[in-house]
């Protein structure tokens, strides 16, 4: 009777690993077609006649806070003064 329990709770662990799995593997193929799509995005603007690397940092910058992006800009202001750049 134990054998039997074991080998159930090893059946149900296995199908829940196995479900886990097949759910990665999905949201895996979502995120290759959504990078595949933001690359058409920069492909686009490209095209366009606009700068990709300062669209990139632009993305990047929105996804800060004001208070991040304004010590990152200060660091950033600091280390161009220090190298004679600003």
């Amino acid at each position: 009777m134990a054998d039997e329990i074991t080998e159930t709770s090893q059946t149900v662990a296995a199908g829940q690993l196995r479900a886990l799995i097949e759910r990665i593997e999905r949201l895996e193929e979502e995120k290759k077609t959504i990078a595949d799509d933001i690359k058409e995005v920069y492909a686009e603007a490209k095209g366009t006649g606009f700068d990709t690397k300062a669209i990139r940092t632009l993305v990047r910058l929105r996804k800060q806070d004001q208070a991040e992006r304004q010590e990152e800009e200060s660091i950033l202001d600091l280390y161009k003064a220090a190298l004679g750049m600003a």
